[in-house]
């Protein structure tokens, strides 16, 4: 990938086209995560909506273990989005070009701890713990983008995205006889953005799936990699300008 598109993941200078790339690689990523996750863990991490439906089931059965549990999945992914928030702003208010850089490389750190020893955490029960961190990992991305394109793009769930779609093709399809009300037009680029975040949502976790089921939790480690390239460039730049301004 050349230097330049890796400088516009995730520096400062936010387009809306270096949000879309951003966008789609980290809805790859939520994909494969969440997809792959569940064949380690039994459960999905990328979103609240069951985790949360999940939490009054078992309130009402009585299942306080998995109650706590749940409880636990939610806090991390607040503390994940918070965290983001925390390091960006830090960023921002520092002038670093890593500002989104940050977050992606602790998710990329955190994505690579999980590779390489979750196969041993889940052997050893420590399965609720996982699923926490895993929780967190979403949070923190999900906030990532979300902060990066003002709120216009999230990654890590698709109920919005599935929304949004069918409320652009209803407009496209909508038929304008009356000519002097105004005109219902869709907003094809928005459609084709839509569009492309769910296919690389869909492509993730088709990917994460198969290399859970054939290659076990090291399965996260390439996606850590791709973390990491999309995060090292700013930070390289932030580097270089902090030894230049002190010589």
């Amino acid at each position: 990938m050349p230097m330049h598109y890796l400088r516009t993941y995730a520096g400062p200078h936010r387009t809306d086209i270096s949000n879309r790339r951003l966008g789609r690689s980290l809805a790859f990523v939520a994909g494969a995560v969440n997809a792959g996750g569940f064949f380690a863990v039994g459960q999905y991490t990328s979103h609240m909506s069951g985790i949360v439906s999940a939490l009054a089931d078992n309130l009402a059965l009585g299942e306080l273990a998995l109650l706590w549990a749940g409880l636990a999945s939610l806090a991390a992914f607040f503390m994940g989005a918070a965290t983001s928030a925390i390091l960006i702003n830090w960023g921002r208010r520092h002038e670093a070009h890593s500002r989104y850089a940050l977050p992606l490389l602790l998710e990329a750190t955190l994505l690579l701890v999980f590779g390489l020893t979750g196969a041993q955490l889940a052997s050893q029960g420590h399965v609720a713990g996982t699923v926490a961190l895993l929780c967190y990992v979403m949070g923190l991305q999900n906030a990532i983008v979300t902060t990066a394109s003002r709120a216009e793009i999230r990654t890590t769930h698709v109920t919005g995205l599935v929304t949004d779609i069918g409320i652009e093709l209803g407009k496209l399809a909508y038929w304008n006889r009356d000519v002097n009300a105004a005109r219902v037009t869709a907003d094809r680029q928005r459609l084709a953005l839509l569009g492309s975040l769910l296919a690389m949502f869909l492509l993730g976790g088709v990917t994460g799936a198969f290399g859970f089921k054939y290659l076990g939790f090291i399965a996260t480690v390439p996606l850590a990699v791709v973390l990491l390239l999309l995060a090292i460039v700013p930070l390289f730049d932030d580097v270089r300008g902090r030894v230049g301004s002190s010589l």
